[in-house]
């Protein structure tokens, strides 16, 4: 093959793993929840197989052959997070879960912290973004501190108005936790959460930033741009992977503004891999446990589809993906969920086959290599044979 999308609509999960409960989920479905919704109309993944995976009965089945192969991916790594979950759809499988803070970071976190920047800190507790700063904005902007906080991830996240703490001298805090955050305080990301507004009405900017853990393997990227090929980054993968095996990047806005970018890679000629997430499922609707939201953003990507696939040569090949569940229906928290995630390849070489239930995400990292024709002894079990 010639050109790879790899798509991951970021939290997109099918139904609950059998290990769910140990993460805290019971009876959570993404997929379930969107597809009760009146806003969920997606018929192009239907046609291409949705509703024929393994567990899924929420959908119903194309008439005739589905378009594409299929699958149900199971996460073999211990983490039901970002990181995790793109780490291992590239191969890397985590089997101890990153750090995570229920009460808050300890003092010998903080207190290298606050002396690097010279600035205290406010809250340090598990929190949504939003209510974090409703509740210590006004404090913030008061007293020039920052807001640090984390939630069910492993995340370190800096919260700080625009006005108080310019973007560049935000970003250079959090490259200084980043520095200090490593070995077994080594949090998946330290996100920079920057926002603008008066007392009472702060809302989060577009300027987000994220400064990942380094991938402690080669991972499919890795491999890719070792073989001399192109391996195009669209949203937050750049910084989930910390840069390694990137060799081209663009940050996105929004779902809308990843399609865009996503339609420019597909009218350019280019051999390799294209890596695309799709954030807004997950941090406007997933988290925010907005059923209806998730659901129309997952029919404006279902309608935008056909004319992607339009772009599509006889040697391009469509993957669509997650990365973990994110059930918006889901009331005992609002974190992940741990769930089985979906698996749709298409293409005009690309046979309709029931690729069953995989043991790992690191399925596709080992398909995507061996489509283009990529040596690596990353972990994963190509089905790129039963494609043809």
């Amino acid at each position: 093959m010639k050109r790879i999308f790899l798509f991951v609509l970021d939290s997109f999960g099918i139904g609950q793993m059998p290990d769910a409960e140990k993460f805290g989920d019971v009876n959570v479905n993404t997929l379930a929840a969107c597809a009760a919704s009146k806003e969920c109309r997606i018929l192009n993944m239907i046609k291409a197989g949705l509703g024929c995976i393994d567990g899924v009965t929420c959908l119903p089945a194309p008439e005739g052959v589905p378009g594409g192969a299929y699958a149900r991916l199971t996460e073999a790594s211990m983490g039901k997070d970002t990181t995790i979950g793109h780490w291992e759809l590239a191969g890397v499988i985590s089997k101890k879960p990153l750090p995570t803070y229920p009460n808050g970071f300890p003092e010998e976190v903080l207190k290298p912290f606050e002396q690097a920047t010279g600035r205290g800190v406010l809250a340090n507790i598990p929190i949504s973004g939003t209510e974090v700063i409703a509740k210590y904005g006004d404090e913030h902007v008061r007293t020039g501190k920052l807001i640090v906080y984390t939630s069910a991830d492993s995340v370190f996240q800096i919260a700080a108005h625009e006005d108080v703490v310019p973007l560049e001298e935000l970003y250079r805090y959090c490259r200084i936790a980043r520095q200090q955050l490593q070995g077994k305080h080594g949090v998946g990301r330290v996100i920079a959460r920057p926002f603008v507004g008066t007392s009472g009405a702060y809302t989060r900017t577009a300027n987000r930033h994220d400064f990942s853990l380094e991938p402690p393997a080669e991972t499919m990227l890795d491999a890719i741009q070792a073989a001399g090929l192109d391996c195009i980054a669209v949203g937050k993968i750049y910084d989930i992977f910390a840069g390694r095996g990137i060799t081209e990047k663009v940050y996105t806005k929004s779902n809308a503004n990843g399609l865009e970018y996503a339609m420019e890679y597909a009218k350019r000629d280019f051999h390799g891999l294209c890596f695309i997430n799709l954030v807004d499922f997950d941090m406007l609707y997933g988290h925010r446990r907005n059923v209806d939201g998730y659901a129309k953003a997952l029919t404006e990507f279902d309608a935008w589809l056909p004319a992607f696939m339009e772009q599509m040569g006889e040697d391009d090949v469509v993957m669509i993906t997650a990365d973990h569940g994110c059930d918006p229906s889901y009331q005992a928290t609002t974190d992940h969920t741990r769930e089985y995630v979906p698996l749709l390849v298409m293409g005009q070489s690309i046979q309709p086959v029931n690729l069953g239930t995989r043991t790992s995400f690191s399925d596709v990292a080992a398909t995507i290599l061996e489509m283009l024709q990529v040596s690596t002894n990353i972990s994963g079990s190509s089905f790129a044979q039963k494609l043809q």
